[in-house]
């Protein structure tokens, strides 16, 4: 019986390692770094040896407090990985955010797919898959032609604990360019470009691939047959609860680097792919309509990182007053990519003030995804944002539906737990919060969407 999964969860920003109880749907230990990108070699990559030796040291020391049952992954998307026929590395695996992909982007666009076959939109950098490939194969040909698998980001490390390659719907369908999600099969780029030989078997996120290798029972001290599951993207992990558990129509926002909105049995809309609106595809193989902004990069920016007081005095002073910060603190994606932030009747603010203003601007920010994707029924808040009680609140205002702030500390790690288990979990658990019947915080989000007209 498996109980206790230890679940891998590669962030943008931090990696963790978690334990699930999944008798509770809890965490009960949790280990964390930094994730830092390499600036040597022939472009910025992931120091994916240093993850390594973090993931292997957590699993043990996780093993020794609570026996670990199974191991799940979860990890950020736009992130291939191309490994030779040992499993090593044939070039390092390239950071999405580097610039100089972007050097090669009139020949890609030339080759990748129209919005209507994959939904996906053109994105900056490497934040499309199939960009960060064509410039491998381009740049570093004799490298791109050593590969023998192509990967995505989670499976990498599954092939690492396993020795079994292996790709996954939820990973090849985010903004990727590879994938139809209306075909359910790699998109005409993989063809054009011939890299559908290389790329790894297409598995679902709950199959187990396989026991971990000898050498990680020994390194860990886990049992020698624990089985390792194939793994998804880190925002359908926090999706996918919702999908076994609530009944639509329903929203999910996952909120970590980036806040990514997805919409399950909302209103039908048209996206927008000028917008950074998306088709993303869940755990079950299904098309979501979704959206993102770079919301957590923007709160640490405008924050400085740092823990922020506030009292309700600030808040009403900024309702009052409309201090309004509008898009966008991080240019290049979301639904305002072109704009630059711009702060209106902000003269002399407290720190409590700037907080307050800021968390309003991200959930406005939220509440445009939102309706960019035709979301309805209750939204459910999953991650740091969900601690974030005005957020929540400009939220629920804003939408005019109510707001669940999920109460676990990172829903990737709960949804990534789940591919274990059998059982469907209970419906969403966490505050909710109905929209507000003091005028002043509709008043507010108003005055927002009207500024931002101007």
């Amino acid at each position: 019986m498996i109980r206790h999964v230890a679940v891998i969860d590669i962030g943008k920003t931090n990696a963790k390692v978690a334990l699930v109880d999944l008798a509770t749907v809890q965490e009960v230990a949790l280990r964390r770094t930094a994730n830092a990108v390499c600036t040597d070699g022939p472009y910025p990559h992931h120091d994916v040896e240093r993850l390594w030796a973090f993931i292997l040291e957590s699993l043990a020391a996780l093993h020794r407090q609570q026996r670990i049952d199974a191991i799940s992954i979860t990890t950020h998307g736009a992130t291939g990985v191309l490994v030779d026929a040992e499993g090593q590395l044939a070039l390092p695996v390239i950071d999405y955010e580097f610039a100089g992909i972007d050097d090669l982007a009139q020949d890609y666009d030339a080759v990748r797919p129209p919005f209507p076959e994959t939904g996906t939109p053109r994105l900056p950098a490497g934040l499309n898959i199939g960009a960060q490939l064509f410039f491998q194969q381009t740049r570093f040909p004799a490298e791109f032609a050593k590969a023998d698998a192509i990967l995505m980001y989670a499976q990498y490390w599954a092939l690492r604990l396993t020795g079994i390659a292996a790709n996954e719907v939820t990973s090849l369908g985010c903004h990727t360019d590879l994938w139809n999600p209306w075909k359910a099969d790699y998109s005409s780029l993989v063809d054009r470009m011939d890299w559908r030989r290389s790329m790894a078997p297409v598995r679902l996120a709950r199959d187990r691939l396989g026991p971990i290798l000898p050498a990680i029972a020994q390194r860990t001290g886990l049992d020698l047959q624990t089985p390792v599951f194939c793994g998804l993207h880190d925002s359908n992990a926090s999706l996918l609860p919702h999908l076994l558990a609530d009944r639509p129509p329903f929203s999910v926002v996952s909120t970590g680097t980036w806040v990514v909105s997805m919409a399950v049995g909302g209103r039908k809309v048209e996206l927008d792919p000028a917008r950074d609106t998306l088709v993303n595809v869940n755990a079950l193989g299904d098309p979501v309509p979704s959206a993102r902004f770079m919301g957590g990069r923007e709160f640490s920016l405008l924050t400085g990182g740092q823990p922020q007081e506030w009292s309700e005095e600030d808040a009403s002073a900024v309702l009052a007053r409309k201090t309004l910060l509008l898009p966008s603190a991080q240019q290049g994606s979301g639904p305002f990519p072109h704009r630059s932030a711009q702060w209106v009747n902000a003269e002399s603010l407290s720190p409590g003030q700037r907080f307050a203003a800021i968390s309003f601007y991200l959930a406005l920010m939220t509440s445009t995804c939102l309706e960019l994707i035709g979301g309805d029924g209750p939204t459910t808040v999953e991650g740091p944002f969900a601690q974030n009680r005005l957020f929540i609140r400009m939220l629920a205002a804003a939408t005019g539906r109510p707001v669940i702030a999920s109460e676990t500390s990172t829903g990737t790690s709960i949804g990534a737990a789940l591919l274990a288990s059998n059982d469907t979990p209970a419906r969403s658990r966490g505050e909710r919060t109905e929209p507000l019947a003091e005028r002043a915080w509709s008043d507010y989000a108003r005055a927002w969407r009207q500024a931002v007209r101007a």
